[in-house]
C-alpha cells in the first residue's frame, strides 16, 4: 500500500487534508467517499507527479528527534519503511507526518532513501542526504543515523546555548531602551516644563535633553520608521553576493566577532567533514557538502579554492593551510589525521576542540556584556537626572 495525500470537504464544507493509504489512488478516493468526506484532489505523497508536501519543511529540533528516533529503530533491526511507518504513527505535526509519507511512498515507488530524501530538500539538508547515501552504499545505515543523531543534537546544543546566553542582555538592553525612552518623552517634560514658566536660563545640559526630548516626541515615529526601513533595506541587499560578500569579509576583521564567527563555521566544517569522510563519502562530495554548511562567503571560497587543490592533487591540510582562513588547530589536526589514516576521528576531535572554544568564548563575551549593559543603562539615568536636577540646584543657590 501506498500513501497518499488528499484535500478534500466534508458535510459541513470545511476544507480538509491529511494522509490515507490505499492500493491506488482511486480506492484512495473510495475510502475518503466512505468516511463522507468529498476528495478535491488525490496524489501519493511526495510523488512526482504533484508537489503536494514537497515544500514542507520540519523544525531543527524535529529532525533531531526524528534522526535519533530513525537510528533507534534501524538499530533495532527494523526496515527502512517500517521504520518510516512507525515514525509517522509517533509525529505530532501534520508537516511531519506528511514528509514521512511522502518518503515512504517514494521507497515503494522503488526509489532509493537518498532518492527519496531528495525530493524534500527543504527538510533534510545537504549533509543529511549526503550521509544518508553513503550508508547505503555501505550497508551501515543504522551507524551513519546514529553518526547524524549525535552531530545534529550537538550541533542544537551549541545553537541553544548561544541564544540562552543572549537572553539576558537583550533583555537588559529592551529594558534600558524602554525607560530611557520613557524618561525622555514623558518624566523629562513634565518636571523641565516648571521651569521653563520662570525667567531662569537653564543649564546646556537641561536645554539639550529638552531639545532631545522634542524631537522625540515629534519625530520619534519618523526615527523608527527610518531605522526599520534601513534594516529592512539591508537585509535586501544582502542577497546581492557581491554586497554580502564585502560584509562578511568586514566581519571577518572585527577583533571579536571576526574570530567568533571564524570558529563558528570552522566547527560545522570540521563535524561535517568527520561525519562524511567517516560514512566513506569521497573527500571531494565531503568537501562541497562541508562548504554549503559555512555562512562566510570567504569561507565557502577559501574551501572552494581547496578543493580545487585537493583535485589537483594537494593533501588536505595545505590546500586549507595555503588559504590562511581557518585556525591552525584544524590544519594541524588535519595533517596528523592524513598521515595516521585517521580522518575522520581528527576532524571530529578538531569540532570538539572547536565548539569548547565557542562555548567558553561565548560565556566570557555574554558575562562582559551584562555589566556594561548594566553601566550604559545606569550612564544614561544619571544624565536625565543631572539635567533635570540642576536647574532645582541653582535656584537653591540664588534664594541662600
Amino acid at each position: 500500500m501506498a500513501a497518499f495525500q488528499y484535500r478534500a470537504i466534508d458535510a459541513d464544507g470545511r476544507n480538509l487534508t491529511g494522509i490515507v493509504e490505499a492500493d491506488s489512488a482511486r480506492a484512495a478516493r473510495t475510502q475518503l467517499r466512505e468516511r463522507g468526506l468529498f476528495p478535491v484532489e488525490v496524489a501519493a505523497s511526495g510523488s512526482r507527479k504533484s508537489g503536494i508536501g514537497a515544500t514542507r519543511k520540519l523544525r531543527e529540533s524535529e529532525l533531531v528527534l526524528l534522526t535519533r528516533q530513525w537510528a533507534a529503530l534501524l538499530t533495532s533491526g527494523l526496515t527502512v519503511e517500517q521504520a518510516l511507518s512507525a515514525l509517522g504513527d509517533q509525529a505530532e505535526r501534520d508537516a511531519v507526518r506528511h514528509v514521512l509519507a511522502g518518503v515512504r511512498s517514494e521507497i515503494l515507488a522503488g526509489y532509493s532513501l537518498r532518492a527519496a530524501l531528495d525530493r524534500f530538500a527543504t527538510s533534510f539538508p545537504m549533509i543529511y542526504r549526503a550521509s544518508v547515501a553513503a550508508g547505503e552504499k555501505s550497508g551501515e545505515l543504522a551507524k551513519v543515523m546514529n553518526q547524524l543523531a549525535d552531530y545534529m543534537e550537538r550541533r542544537d546544543e551549541l545553537r541553544r546555548k548561544t541564544l540562552q546566553a543572549l537572553i539576558y542582555p537583550a533583555i537588559v538592553a529592551l529594558v534600558a531602551l524602554l525607560v530611557v525612552t520613557g524618561l525622555l518623552t514623558y518624566v523629562v517634560p513634565q518636571v523641565v516644563s516648571v521651569f521653563q514658566s520662570g525667567k531662569q536660563q537653564l543649564p546646556w545640559l537641561t536645554r539639550a535633553l529638552m531639545g532631545l526630548s522634542a524631537f522625540l516626541r515629534e519625530w520619534g515615529w519618523l526615527l523608527v520608521v527610518l531605522i526599520v526601513g534601513g534594516i529592512t533595506a539591508f537585509r535586501y541587499s544582502l542577497r546581492e553576493e557581491a554586497v554580502r560578500r564585502r560584509w562578511d569579509a568586514w566581519l571577518l576583521t572585527l577583533p571579536l566577532i571576526g574570530r567568533h564567527l571564524r570558529t563558528l563555521d570552522t566547527t560545522r566544517f570540521a563535524s561535517t567533514l568527520a561525519i562524511l569522510v567517516g560514512s566513506g563519502v569521497p573527500l571531494l562530495s565531503a568537501l562541497d557538502a562541508g562548504r554549503q554548511v559555512v555562512v562566510r562567503l570567504p569561507l565557502r571560497d577559501a574551501i572552494g579554492t581547496a578543493s580545487d587543490r585537493v583535485r589537483e592533487g594537494m593533501s588536505l591540510s595545505r590546500a586549507l593551510g595555503a588559504t590562511r582562513r581557518f585556525p591552525p588547530l584544524l590544519i594541524h589536526m588535519i595533517s596528523s589525521g592524513e598521515a595516521t589514516g585517521q580522518l575522520d576521528q581528527m576532524l571530529e576531535r578538531a569540532a570538539r576542540l572547536q565548539q569548547g572554544e565557542l562555548e567558553t568564548r561565548t560565556a566570557v563575551l555574554t558575562s562582559l556584556l551584562e555589566p556594561l549593559l548594566l553601566l550604559g543603562m545606569g550612564g544614561m539615568v544619571l544624565i536625565i537626572v543631572l539635567a533635570v536636577m540642576q536647574p532645582i540646584i541653582e535656584i537653591n543657590t540664588l534664594l541662600k
